[in-house]
């Protein structure tokens, strides 16, 4: 598991970026999630959720989707493994 910090969430909204995801905060009485909205991916999280709640959510998504090495660079991969990985 990494570490509850901006500097982590700022990395995983890089990710989801190259995996063409744009993230966006909203307010409002909802769960976090991706959709896409008129040919636009868009992963939408509540801006009112902690760091802790933000960063496991988006986890949990990117846990969802089929991601192939060629689709991220060495170092995005690299990263994306420590998230997705099971613990042992």
């Amino acid at each position: 598991m990494i570490s509850i910090t901006q500097y982590n969430l700022d990395k995983i909204e890089d990710l989801f970026s190259q995996l063409g995801y744009r993230v966006r905060y909203e307010k409002g009485n909802f769960k976090t999630g991706a959709c896409v909205i008129q040919n636009s991916k868009v992963i939408v999280v509540n801006k009112f959720s902690n760091l802790e709640i933000k960063i496991n959510s988006l986890i949990l998504i990117l846990k969802d989707f089929e991601v192939n090495k060629d689709d991220l660079e060495e170092k995005y991969w690299l990263f994306y493994l420590t998230l997705v990985k099971p613990k042992d």
